[in-house]
């Protein structure tokens, strides 16, 4: 049988062992045990507690930082994701067995260039990944006629041309700052956010949240989502604060508008249902934050802490615990462990949008902290969910 194979009968599913059977499960463990450990690394490298090493590529510095929490754990949750549901929407199969093995070593090939290997080296270990795992996804598609998700494959593809672009300014190429292609990877991310959240937060809220009524209105979601693209677009290409401004308080607005109309206040006692209204609320913080940054009144470090920190890894946790628990056959419902992961991550974000604030003391204890809490947030899922995702389902189903 073909390693590239998407429509395996559901017995097959069921051999080999349990983790390679759906993407979630490696890719949210690699991405979670990641994300634990190069905070602390970058942190170390940060206050001088170890030395920058001479061959590293990037060094742990500042640059390795942003691309290693976006391309690096960020895009790992997100092919995660998608490959369980483009599971769930086709009922076609996306990458299990040898081929979902090869892609996680693949990853696991661009984490060690990005912190070993010399730049090109790096370049060619790190950038195949989004290419490889984004092509098995088109194909679970097209085969089922999914139009209405493809776009989730252009933005892959868009990652993959602000990945090149990227490892191109590592190289030596002048055209844009290193950090232009990853504000770009930023918003690509969120939008991906934004237009899954819209579609499953109300949903979820109905179901697991007796007594709530999440209104939607399909055409100022839309509307919403223009306006969160456009934003995005106005950062990109330096529109004016004038128009970048409004354009971008507009849009928060909208965001919270919605959150509101969708009962955000009905999920305080359901901790699956808070992360995920709470996180998304990070966006609308995260666009005022860059409007004021865009008027000189605060750092841009301030909003895409909020939208990377806040939004992105709020959101991470949020699905990778419920994916889990949904996908391995257990009751959606979040205990001691599953709080303590969500009230650990944000408080990371509020600490470390604090601390881009200029809310820091002299010894950068804020900081410290705020990775602490990061770090701590992360560790748990890994400590807590391993077993869950190195176990075959407890209702026997496949996947």
């Amino acid at each position: 049988m073909s390693l590239l194979s998407i429509d395996e009968p559901a017995a097959v599913k069921r051999t080999g062992h349990p983790v390679w059977r759906l993407g979630f499960r490696p890719f949210y463990l690699c991405a979670a045990f990641f994300a634990a450990l190069a905070i602390p690394l970058w942190m170390a490298q940060y206050y001088g507690w170890i030395p920058q090493l001479a061959s590293v590529a990037l060094n742990v510095g500042f640059a390795w930082h942003m691309h290693e929490m976006v391309f690096g754990m960020g895009l790992a949750v997100v092919i995660g994701f998608l490959y369980t549901a483009a599971y769930n929407w086709t009922g076609f199969w996306t990458p299990v067995r040898g081929h979902l093995a090869a892609l996680v070593a693949l990853w696991l090939a661009g984490r060690l260039g990005m912190l070993l290997a010399p730049p090109a080296v790096a370049a060619l270990l790190d950038w195949p990944f989004i290419p490889a795992a984004a092509w098995p996804l088109l194909q679970v598609m097209r085969k089922a006629n999914n139009r209405r998700n493809y776009f989730l494959v252009g933005i892959l593809g868009l990652l993959a041309l602000t990945n090149a672009v990227f490892h191109a300014t590592a190289l030596g190429w002048k055209g844009l700052p290193p950090a232009a292609p990853i504000h770009a990877a930023i918003f690509l991310i969120v939008v991906i956010e934004a237009a899954i959240g819209t579609r499953i937060i109300p949903m979820f809220t109905r179901n697991g949240a007796p007594g709530s009524d999440p209104q939607v209105q399909p055409q100022l979601d839309k509307v919403s989502l223009g306006l969160l693209v456009l934003s995005a677009c106005g950062w990109l290409l330096s529109f004016p604060a004038w128009l970048f401004g409004p354009l971008a308080l507009l849009a928060a607005a909208l965001i919270l508008l919605r959150l509101w109309r969708w009962d955000a206040l009905a999920t305080l006692s359901r901790p699956l249902l808070w992360i995920m209204h709470l996180s998304y609320a990070w966006i609308a913080a995260g666009l005022v934050l860059l409007a004021l940054a865009r008027w000189q009144l605060v750092s841009s470090s301030t909003g895409f802490h909020a939208l990377t920190v806040g939004s992105m890894a709020g959101l991470i946790l949020g699905m990778m615990t419920r994916t889990t628990l949904g996908h391995t056959g257990r009751p959606l419902v979040a205990g001691r462990a599953e709080t303590l992961i969500f009230v650990l991550i944000q408080a990371s974000a509020f600490l470390r949008v604090a601390t881009a604030l200029g809310w820091e003391t002299e010894q950068g204890l804020v900081m410290l902290l705020a990775a602490c809490c990061w770090t701590l947030g992360f560790a748990s899922y890994v400590v807590v969910y391993l077993p869950y995702l190195t176990a075959p389902r407890l209702d026997g189903k496949p996947g």
